[in-house]
């Protein structure tokens, strides 16, 4: 495959056509043109080699000349579900250096001890797209809306899951020594006050395996990072 510039245009095959943003910069800034070819991913495993057909400042055509599957470099989905920081610039690091490292789906989780209760998901999803472009993948991690921890917990999921938490009494193995290498993963991630062991207790009460990071007391991005790593790692062996 040629090296190109990476577009995300979520629309793909059935509209032909670029977003307005990413039109509005393959035109704008990149000075593109009719004939110019680029590549394109719908985010959900597909990379388009195209050719533009019409450019203007609004609207970008393509036609596609060839697609290939995107390589999902792990195996199983890796859902990560953290409690957001009250600063949310932590946040948004977060969300950009684990699309670089891969994972499947992002959600926020509202707890008893969390310092932000709202998260304005729009401008993540924009963080996470432009790291998925950047780190040339063909899989977007999926955004969700904050969620009460409770009701993430009472929801069904398909293989393992797990939370970290620095409570002493339902101490776990490290998460290298149990993450799988294949199959489902998802991982609890509290806020800077950690869960409340009643959170812990109640997720264990639901098949949620407590689990360690490590011997360093980490911040709340930090711990997510982690995790995400050693997921992605031991099921892309």
């Amino acid at each position: 495959m040629k090296e190109y510039h990476l577009f995300y245009a979520p629309g793909l095959p059935a509209d032909s056509q670029l977003p307005a943003d990413e039109a509005g910069h393959a035109v704008r800034v990149l000075r593109m043109k009719e004939g110019d070819e680029l590549l394109a991913t719908d985010g959900k495993g597909h990379f388009y080699e195209c050719t533009i057909t019409v450019a203007s400042q609004k609207r970008v055509m393509l036609n596609i000349e060839h697609t290939t599957e995107g390589p999902h470099y792990w195996r199983g989905h890796i859902h990560l579900a953290v409690a957001p920081t009250k600063n949310i610039d932590r946040m948004e690091w977060l969300a950009e250096k684990a699309t670089e490292i891969g994972l499947d789906q992002l959600t926020f989780l509202n707890c008893k001890n969390s310092e932000r209760r709202v998260v304005k998901t729009e401008r993540v999803e924009r963080i996470v797209v432009s790291a998925t472009k950047q780190s040339h993948k063909a899989w977007k991690p999926e955004v969700a809306e904050m969620t009460p921890l409770k009701t993430f917990i009472a929801q069904p999921r398909n293989g393992e899951k797990f939370i970290a938490h620095c409570h002493e009494k339902y101490q776990g193995p490290f998460l290298a020594d149990v993450a799988p290498h294949e199959g489902d993963a998802t991982i609890l991630i509290g806020p800077e006050g950690d869960f409340s062991i009643e959170e812990v207790e109640t997720a264990i009460a639901a098949g949620y395996k407590p689990v360690s990071l490590g011997q360093s007391r980490l911040r709340t991005e930090t711990a997510a990072l982690v995790a995400v790593h050693i997921l992605q790692i031991q099921s892309s062996r």
